[in-house]
């Protein structure tokens, strides 16, 4: 095995010109872990807050002053290369696909993870930037909807349905037999309606904050609305749910209150159980109902490319790091 590999780092916060290439060491796996050459991964939300430390709280996470790990990448696909001596799930040449919500450093050669934590094996058929564009956002899509109780013939607005976790969770939905109303830009509106959703608003041209319907579930994907803004479309019993921390952290301070009253409630769903989303996402994508959007693919080498486009936040589905 290589004793180094090439790996995107950044030793500061900042933009895509923070990133720069280094040869960095490649440990011997412990016994428990699994060592995996990198085919695929993406650039995320969660890298960009990692990269850049933004919102400020990211610095709690990622590191005072500076990153606490300077390899930036939240997932992966590839081919396992070698294993630790106690590793029974996996084998070298093994086709595997994996996660970690709080950085897994996979914009590198290689990626070490532990065999019972966050990575699974990926069936043949399934090419590796499709696996990579799988994980993330589905991620969090999966721990978002799976807090809404009785999906089935509910009326759910998701808002930023063209994003990562917002096109995972229409589609989950779907499955689950909600009736959806998606909010994008004009331009894509067959490209939701393909995804499955019922109703369209489109956001240049109309707010859908002003909606004559009312909805049971308002999933908003990006973050980018508030429960004040919304309750005026909520049923009277329904639940917004944010995958952001909302204007001075309101959304997880709503969740806390608001399952007091018997009314309108916020629900801000910690994710847990990576292994348990994996198997969800890996279950959808079999039977065919989920289908991971992906928008643009940049080689590892124009990773600074990829991470500027991702930050100017219009990104469609998911950007793909291919290492081939």
């Amino acid at each position: 095995m290589e004793t180094t590999m090439k790996a995107a780092v950044h030793h500061r916060y900042g933009d895509e010109n923070a990133i720069q290439f280094e040869q960095v060491a490649l440990k011997n796996p412990e016994p428990n872990e699994v060592v995996v050459r990198v085919k695929a991964a993406t650039v995320n939300r969660t890298d960009c807050a990692n990269l850049t430390g933004k919102p400020i709280i990211m610095h709690l996470v990622a590191g005072i002053g500076k990153p606490r790990n300077p390899i930036t990448g939240s997932d992966f696909a590839g081919i396992v290369e070698a294993v630790g001596e106690k590793v029974s799930k996996f084998k070298p040449g093994d086709r595997v696909v994996g996660l970690d919500a709080d950085q897994c450093s996979s914009h590198a050669e290689f990626v070490i993870m532990k065999e019972n934590k966050g990575i699974s094996k990926l069936p043949d058929e399934i090419d590796f930037g499709k696996a990579a564009a799988s994980m993330e956002g589905a991620h969090y899509a999966y721990n978002f909807i799976k807090r809404i109780p009785d999906i089935s013939g509910k009326n759910i607005l998701v808002n930023g349905a063209t994003g990562a976790i917002g096109s995972a969770g229409l589609q989950f939905l779907k499955y689950h037999g909600a009736t959806i109303t998606a909010v994008c830009r004009s331009e894509h509106d067959h490209l939701i309606r393909d995804l499955g959703a019922d109703e369209v608003i489109h956001y240049d041209k109309e707010d859908f904050t002003q909606s004559e319907a009312t909805f049971d579930v308002i999933f908003d994907a990006v973050g980018k609305s508030t429960f004040g803004k919304c309750r005026r479309i909520l049923t009277s019993r329904g639940i917004y749910i944010s995958s952001e921390l909302g204007p001075k952290i309101q959304n997880p301070l709503l969740a806390l209150v608001t399952p007091f009253g018997k009314g309108q409630q916020v629900k801000f769903p910690v994710p847990t159980d990576t292994n348990r989303s994996i198997q969800y996402i890996m279950e959808r994508l079999n039977d065919g109902s989920f289908e991971p959007l992906i928008d643009r693919e940049f080689s590892f080498q124009e990773i600074r490319d990829a991470y500027h486009y991702v930050l100017q936040g219009q990104k469609v589905g998911n950007v793909v790091l291919r290492f081939d």
